[in-house]
């Protein structure tokens, strides 16, 4: 869920709303790649969201928490609604943010698996899944989400990935099986701040496992993927 800062460009007056507080152009938000007025832009068109969601975006910008923000929370949940995805997997859910909007998206009927290693950011996942009205849809789980995906019994409609970079390639190689056919699998942060164009460092794990993860989804057959330069990249692929 990173993205990293750069210079401001100088832009024209367009008489466009002001990026509200919540929408400030944070980490979470500022594209490595893409023009700082674009994403401004982007943002103010944004409908404002509710109390719980606003929340969790200023703790998130206050206390450095990754978050894939409400522009590509927004993206997700429209193939959730498109492709009427109802029994989903989340690897890697941290404070619960893109849970919630993946869970109100399916609706009443989903069931949506959250994961996360660390207990206290489930702890406060469950805070707010019961303040969103969400929390009956939520199945929480802690430990590692490729070996709880792994022991999970049946099919998924959906496999969404924001696990730690360097586990990408294997999280791809554990979700395909797991994924019904026509299902969809989505990826966070496969721009990781535009590095990946670049000859990845000996040392930089992450940007390296972020390529072959790019090379490996498009070179495997019975998927149908696509690279949206979105914040920080996102990857929509479709188990043909």
């Amino acid at each position: 869920m990173q993205s990293n800062q750069r210079s401001r460009y100088s832009r024209p007056q367009t008489g466009r709303k002001p990026v509200s507080p919540s929408t400030k152009l944070n980490d979470n938000l500022r594209s490595a790649f893409t023009e700082e007025g674009i994403d401004e832009y982007l943002y103010s068109l944004l409908p404002a969201r509710d109390p719980v969601v606003t929340e969790m975006e200023d703790y998130a910008a206050q206390h450095n928490v990754p978050i894939i923000g409400p522009a590509v929370a927004r993206l997700i949940a429209l193939q959730v609604m498109i492709s009427g995805a109802k029994r989903i997997f989340e690897m890697g859910s941290a404070i619960g943010y893109s849970t919630i909007w993946i869970a109100r998206a399916a609706g009443p009927k989903a069931e949506v698996f959250y994961t996360d290693g660390d207990p206290e950011n489930a702890k406060r996942a469950t805070d707010h899944f019961r303040r969103a009205g969400v929390a009956k849809r939520i199945r929480i789980q802690t430990g590692d989400a490729l070996d709880l995906l792994k022991k999970s019994r049946g099919s998924f409609d959906l496999i969404f990935c924001d696990v730690n970079k360097d586990q990408y390639p294997a999280a791809l190689r554990v979700a395909v099986p797991k994924l019904r056919r026509g299902g969809l699998f989505i990826a966070d942060n496969t721009l990781w701040s535009g590095k990946v164009s670049r000859e990845a460092a000996s040392n930089d794990s992450n940007t390296r496992s972020i390529q072959q993860f790019n090379q490996l989804i498009y070179d495997t057959p019975g998927l149908f993927p696509v690279l949206l330069p979105l914040r920080d990249g996102v990857t929509l692929c479709r188990k043909l």
